[in-house]
């Protein structure tokens, strides 16, 4: 089990890393976008179009399809051999591929009815502008998917680098088209559709150097159908509810912020953005380093490890994402301001995303916790009781969103995302419980209690800096820089001393992380 945790962390630091490279040119690209076409008619149009094939990537591709494969494949890989569970991956990137043209080209005629449903608050220019650029990138979905396919296979078999470098080269694509392709163009932002297309193709050209030197060669025989292929079929199903909940609640909160005043789905959007940063690098990267551990303890029927590694990586992830989510919280003017505040995104538009930040980072613990709850009941195959748990969960998100965006505004349907999270987090974990029995509960309480401890310390002192030295939102960048740099090594320093003097476990295992000690 001590060599299962070694794996398990050296992987998520791998993962860390590489998700912390894609993270940062992420936000460059948003400041990029930021610059040049602020937060309004433009830029909504952009996000909404974009979120259509990414609200696809996170359903079909991260959300279902990976999720569903690695548990098979490793069950092939471990009972049939490397020969046969190689002629069942061929199958399933053949099978994908087919119907990735199909719809890929329905998606394309598609366009005006799904962006009248993603968006029915768009009218006139603003309408036609996003079919325009969700025509240009819905193929991005038919590279993402064998992307998703491509790092299912190589983390099965102990290659995490690449997948996790792949979205490093989408957010070079765009940032590129940006500077050099949009200016040249009759309609500048339609060049960032066009980079989206691009990247994806570049993230699947990474993949096929590791591929081929773990001996995978698609052109090998394999029939059309595997009996694996429909196991992944029945597993993915359900699967694009169960892991995606996140994607669909944002949805939601796309949908009712355009019915509200112009710019709040772009604040909601880089809001969003900033949450995803912590996300991605601990709790995504935890995820997928997980999946293929907890699966191999599974087809070996290993229940009482499986449930090890669940405790271990779920208080692994509340010691990460406790302090994120309060440093989110008390920076959060510092750090808009940072990132997006130039050019035509102001202090008021600094000052409407902070607001929404808030309300998403109240859920941070929620979102990545769930990861790992969902990656649990999927190791095991079951993905029926993710999916019905999601139903609940989305419904309440609906709802929570009409209530709270008439108080709220656009903060009201940030918050209405994170509470769902929470309940989903909250039945999860009850079902979770019932299937394998004592998850040592106390061992968890407790170790959320000191985390919760370390990071109220952590945000207290913070919140006391900043009353003494504010940080204006009229500052030059450099104070802004001194401010958000200051106060993330602050507060990493402040939380760590706090962990260590509590004896926290978990800051042994981050450290182990980032440094990816063996």
């Amino acid at each position: 089990m001590a060599s299962e945790k070694k794996k398990l962390t050296r992987a998520a630091g791998v993962i860390g890393i590489a998700t912390l490279a894609s993270r940062i040119l992420g936000f460059v690209r948003d400041m990029v976008i930021a610059w040049f076409f602020g937060a309004g008619l433009i830029s909504d149009a952009f996000f909404v179009a974009f979120r259509i094939p990414n609200l696809l990537r996170r359903l079909f591709a991260e959300g279902s399809l990976s999720i569903a494969f690695v548990p098979v494949f490793t069950e092939y890989l471990n009972r049939r051999g490397r020969s046969e569970a190689f002629r069942m991956a061929r199958s399933t990137v053949r099978i994908t591929g087919i119907l990735l043209v199909i719809l890929t080209l329905a998606g394309i005629l598609a366009a005006p009815v799904l962006v009248k449903v993603i968006a029915p608050g768009f009218t006139g220019e603003k309408f036609a502008l996003t079919v325009t650029l969700t025509r240009i990138m819905f193929p991005y979905i038919f590279f993402i998917c064998l992307v998703a396919l491509s790092m299912g296979i190589l983390n099965s078999l102990g290659h995490f680098a690449a997948p996790a470098l792949a979205p490093v080269f989408l957010n070079v694509a765009i940032i590129g088209s940006a500077l050099w392709l949009a200016p040249y163009l009759e309609e500048p932002v339609a060049g960032l559709a066009v980079g989206v297309l691009i990247g994806g193709g570049l993230q699947l050209l990474l993949q096929i150097p590791f591929l081929l030197k773990k001996g995978f060669y698609l052109w090998q025989k394999a029939p059309l159908y595997h009996p694996g292929v429909s196991r992944i079929g029945k597993l993915m199903g359900p699967a694009v509810f169960g892991a995606a909940v996140y994607q669909i609640n944002m949805l939601v909160g796309t949908l009712l912020a355009s019915l509200l005043p112009e710019g709040s789905v772009s604040y909601l959007y880089y809001a969003d953005r900033l949450v995803q940063f912590p996300l991605g690098i601990f709790a995504i990267s935890m995820s997928v380093a997980v999946l293929p551990s907890l699966s191999r303890q599974a087809a070996a029927n290993k229940l009482r490890e499986l449930s090890d590694t669940f405790v271990y990586a779920i208080q692994l992830i509340f010691f990460i994402t406790l302090p994120a989510m309060t440093g989110l919280i008390v920076l959060r003017e510092p750090i808009v301001a940072l990132l997006f505040q130039r050019g035509e995104f102001g202090p008021e538009s600094t000052r409407l995303t902070a607001y929404a930040l808030i309300f998403y980072s109240l859920g941070l613990w929620a979102f990545s916790a769930v990861r790992i709850l969902v990656s649990t009941f999927y190791s095991l195959q079951d993905t029926v009781t993710p999916v019905k748990i999601a139903s609940i969960s989305i419904f309440a998100n609906i709802l929570l969103s009409i209530l709270l965006m008439g108080p709220l505004s656009h903060g009201g349907l940030a918050l209405a995302t994170s509470l769902a999270s929470m309940l989903n987090f909250a039945l999860l974990a009850g079902r979770l419980h019932k299937r394998l029995g004592d998850l040592n509960g106390k061992k968890i309480l407790e170790s959320i209690a000191k985390s919760v401890i370390c990071a109220g310390i952590m945000g207290g002192l913070l919140t006391a800096v900043l009353a003494v030295f504010p940080a204006p939102l009229n500052a030059s960048f450099i104070s802004r820089l001194i401010t958000v740099t200051g106060g993330v090594a602050a507060g990493g320093g402040i939380y760590m001393l706090a962990a260590y003097m509590l004896r926290c476990p978990e800051l042994t295992d981050l450290l182990r992380m980032i440094r990816k000690e063996p």
